[in-house]
Formats: C-alpha cells, structure tokens, sequence
C-alpha cells in the first residue's frame, strides 16, 4: 500500500486501514497475554516462611555463645578469644564463599540452594550438641568438634542469607517485590535478637550449656524437614512478573563484568558496603565503646536490642511504601542522610555519662533509619544493574560490606588508647578510650552517605524491562508520561503535554488536541494520535485493549485525519 500522509489523503488512509484492521482475529494475541496476565501463587508465601525461619534459625546459631561468652569459655575450657572466633568465623567464611554462593542461586536454581543451606545448618547445629555429649572426656575434642558444627552453619549462611532477593524476584509480584524482600530480610536480625535473649535465659550456668545447644537444634531439623519436603521447585509454573521469566538471563562471569562497568551500581556497592561496615562495627563495639563512661551490660545490650526492633520497625514501614512507589532512590537516599546524621550524635553522646535516654533514642533512630533501608538497597542494586542475576548483584554488595566491616573493626580498635582507670568503668582491667574512633566512624558514615547521595543516579532497569515486555515501551521517566519503544526506529517520549515519536523522516509531524506530536518514519509508516494524554493502551481488561497479528497493528485515535500507513505496519 502506498505511504500516505496528512491532509487530502488522511481519510483514505483511514478507511484503507480501518477495513484492514477489521479483518484483524478478534481473539486475543496468547503472546501479549502471556506478558500481560502473571498469576501468582499462594504457595510463595509458604516458601518465604522457610526462608524465614531458615535465616531466624541460621542467626540464633551464629550468636549463640556471645551473649554467655563466660559461661561457655568455662564449659569448653577455652578462653573468651576461642569464643570470639566461634561467632568471627561466619564472617570469614562468608567472605570466601559469597561469590560461589550467587553462582549457585543465579545458575543452580533457588530450591537447590535453598535445600542445601537448610542440611548444612541443620548439621551445624546438630554437630554442637553431639560434641557436648560424645566428647566429655577431652574439653579440645568438644571445642574443636563446636568449632566444625559452627563452620557448618557458617557455610550455609550465605546460601541463605544472599536468597530474599532471588526468592522476591521469582515468586512475587512486583508490588510486593520489596515487602516480600524486607519479610525475608529481617528475619535475620530477629534470629540475632532471639539469640541475645535466649541464650542468657537457658544457660545462665556453664552446665546448662549442652541444654541450650539442643533448643537451637530442634528447629533446626524441623526446619530442614520443612524446606526439603515444601520447596519443590526454583520458581513457580508461571512467572509473577514479566522480569521474573528472564531472571539470570545474564551467564554468571558475564554478569560479574557488567557489574564491574556499571558506575551506579559500583557507587552503591562502595558506599552501602561501608554503611554495613559502619553498623557491624557498631554493633560488635557498642559494649566495649559504653563500658568506658560506667554504663552497664545489660544497658549496651538493651541500647543493641532497640537497634534491631526500630530497624526491623523500619524496614517494615519501608518495604510496602517502596513496592506502592518505586520510589527506591529517594527511600535510600533520604534515610541514609539521617543515619550519618545519628551516627554524629552517637559519638558525641557516648563520650557522656549519665546519658542513658538520649544513648536509647539515638540508638533507636540508627536503627530505624539506617538498618531499615537494607531490604531496599537490596532491590536497588537489582534495579540498577538488571538483566545480571539478582544473587549476584544484591550478593556482591553483602561481600562488600562484610570486607569493610572486618577493615574497620581492625581500624577501629588500633585507633583506640589505653587510659588512666576510671572509677565509673565497668570495662574490666583495660580502660580504652573511644573517643578518636567514635569519630572517624562517624566521619566514615557521613563521607559515604554524601558521596552516595551526590554521586548516585540511575534507572530503574528491571521495571523498564517489564514495561517493555508489558506495554511494548522500553523507557520512562514518568511512568503515565513518558514511552520509548524498543525499536530504534518507533520511539515515544512524553514530558507533560508533549509527546514525540522519533523516526527518521521530519516531515511527518502534527498537533492534535493541544497536544503537539512529531512523527518520523524509517521504512515504517505510522499514525499516532491519542486524544487522551494519559496514554492508556487496551487490553483484555476493559480500561485497556491491545490487538496484534503480525503486522498489523491498531490503536484507536481522536483525530482521523492524522494517519501513516505501509503495507507492512499500519497503526491508527
């Protein structure tokens, strides 16, 4: 058909294309309809409580000799160093591990990796009590034999803990993406509170201690029992979204050097690698650091205990406001910049004595701004870096941070200087001063926090890509303003009431209904012309509608006159 354009020929090209479009099958295309119908399962949330618990579990085995390090320095006849490294070695083994890790979930699947973490956790956990049986005679055999069952569970911690994103991707929806991410997420902090306040309860003498080893291990095999006979696939029989159907699309070393070239996405995982630093830190010195001004153990651990709950608080109002959003930049940005400035009060007031309302309360809003934006940055640096692999890019991240804590921790304490005993000090024989350090963290946390709010920018990959996949649209800005199609040739953009579509040829253009449209062609003939601004494409629900066949294409106009037509592509 001969390519037409405005004017004295606009209403033969309408009624040429309006009775070819009518020979177009009424039925739906089953492609579109496949991209624009995702069905999601009940069963995701039974596979996200496994997930759940295995974490919760994983955790409370991680900590579970730190809050009675006395206790079970006595009974494995060890000193509290030997304790120290029964909790230190899930951070070196998972620094080693985390890249195999996100291969496994990205090239392995999810229920493989899933299956394993929950058998190696459940023999960690296993392996301790048994030791505190079998090895009685030889206090060595017993500590060598916990040290295994430790090392056990920290092999399996990144199985688990690099999983919510990857499980959020091929299971939820995307307007649950990030609570189903905080859900998961959180569950291991909540493990590390469980561990802070049971363990003191159960083995408040060395005796008790195998007894304590046998509460962790029974949810362990439960929950062992749980994942190998619940998860019975990866991902479910249809995807929830249209990014969860090319989840991993990337090969696994390919995705690695994609990451290492994205400059968003090594801006995250510089900065935030060192927000988790800062907190590790935190968390693992806050004793130490309030000991020096007379404040007590059961304060640190209460100021420790208000840290999670805010952050898990926070993460929890976070979360659904994200997924209704998308908003991810702004609900990092903006809470990132109010844990610096939290930071800044900690190392002014914990040089105080006296301060326990104002220690709780600053504590309390590190927690909920800084330790609730994890689950976010998390499906951030999916965003930022998609199509690579969700494990890898939310895992490398973690790897980061781990790295970053053990620097500053080493950094930290040789920043420290013995001083004179101080009457008020309930740290023991070695009195430090924390003064030096508590700044140059605080120095750290706000550095890192502005340079990411400067430096960092990007698009929202992912969502693009299920828009295109959707909608036939490729990039928007505003998501009810602005369309690119993936064709070079057939692009839209939008800014309010301006729209253009961008081809080759100039002298196709018009305006129509206040609204001004520029259209270009290359080797396509095409007519856009909408009358509502808002761009509503239809499709089998009755606000939307869509039809295709081939080549032929139509979208319903306000203005007849306005028509481009091939014989190839015909659009109304």
């Amino acid at each position: 058909m001969e390519e037409t354009g405005a004017g004295t020929n606009g209403g033969e090209a309408l009624s040429s294309s309006s009775s070819s479009s009518c020979d177009v099958p009424r039925e739906p295309n089953l492609e579109l309809k496949k991209l624009l119908f995702f069905k999601v399962y009940k069963r995701r949330w039974f596979v996200l409580l496994i997930l759940c618990l295995l974490n919760c579990s994983n955790a409370t085995i991680w900590l579970t000799f730190a809050p009675v390090a006395d206790q079970s320095a006595h009974y494995l006849g060890v000193t509290l160093v030997g304790i120290n490294w029964l909790s230190l070695i899930y951070m070196v083994v998972a620094i080693p591990l985390s890249l195999c890790t996100t291969w496994m979930l990205d090239i392995l699947g999810l229920r493989i990796t899933m299956i394993l973490g929950a058998w190696l956790n459940m023999f960690g956990a296993l392996l301790r009590f048994i030791a505190t049986v079998a090895g009685k005679q030889s206090s060595s055999l017993v500590f060598s034999l916990v040290m295994v069952g430790q090392t056990l569970g920290a092999i399996a911690q990144p199985l688990i803990i690099f999983t919510p994103t990857k499980l959020a991707a091929l299971w939820f929806p995307d307007h649950q993406r990030a609570t189903a991410n905080m859900i998961g997420t959180m569950s291991n902090p909540l493990g590390i509170l469980l561990a802070n306040v049971i363990s003191p309860l159960l083995a408040q003498t060395s005796a008790q201690i195998p007894m304590l080893l046998l509460v962790y291990a029974t949810p362990a095999c439960f929950i062992c029992f749980l994942a190998t006979v619940g998860i019975r696939s990866s991902a479910p029989p249809t995807p929830p979204s249209a990014s969860a159907e090319s989840s991993a699309s990337e090969p696994y070393v390919q995705g690695v050097k994609l990451l290492m070239k994205n400059r968003p996405y090594l801006v995250l995982l510089v900065c935030f690698g060192s927000g988790i630093g800062v907190f590790t830190s935190f968390s693992t010195l806050l004793e130490q650091i309030l000991c020096v001004q007379g404040y007590t153990n059961d304060f640190a651990g209460l100021c420790g205990a208000l840290f999670i709950v805010f952050g898990i608080v926070g993460a929890g109002a976070l979360g659904p406001y994200v997924d209704k959003s998308k908003k991810f930049i702004e609900a990092t940005k903006i809470p990132m910049s109010l844990t610096a400035l939290c930071f800044i009060a900690f190392s002014v007031v914990s040089l105080m004595r006296e301060q326990k309302v104002a220690l709780a309360v600053v504590c309390s809003l590190c927690g909920f701004f800084g330790f609730s934006i994890y689950p976010v940055v998390m499906e951030l640096s999916v965003e930022c870096s998609y199509p690579v692999g969700e494990a890898t890019s939310a895992g490398l991240v973690f790897v980061s941070g781990q790295v970053q804590s053990v620097l500053y921790i080493v950094i930290l304490q040789a920043l420290t200087k013995r001083i004179a005993a101080s009457p008020l000090s309930t740290c023991g024989d070695a009195v430090l001063s924390w003064k030096v350090p508590m700044l140059v963290m605080a120095g750290l946390c706000s550095f890192f926090s502005c340079c990411f709010v400067i430096l960092f920018n990007t698009r929202y990959r992912r969502l693009e890509a299920e828009m295109e996949a959707t909608y036939g649209t490729k990039r928007t800005s505003d998501p009810a303003h602005s369309v690119e199609t993936s064709d070079p040739a057939h692009s839209v953009e939008t800014s309010g009431h301006a729209k253009s579509v961008e081809t080759s040829d100039p002298a196709h253009s018009m305006e129509t209904s206040g609204h001004t449209y520029s259209v270009e062609t290359s080797g396509h003939a095409h007519s856009v012309m909408k009358s509502d601004p808002a761009h509503c494409v239809e499709t089998s629900d009755p606000a939307h509608c869509v039809e295709t066949s081939d080549h032929i294409k139509s979208e319903a106009t306000s203005d007849p006159s306005q028509s481009v037509e091939t014989s190839e592509n015909k659009i109304l």
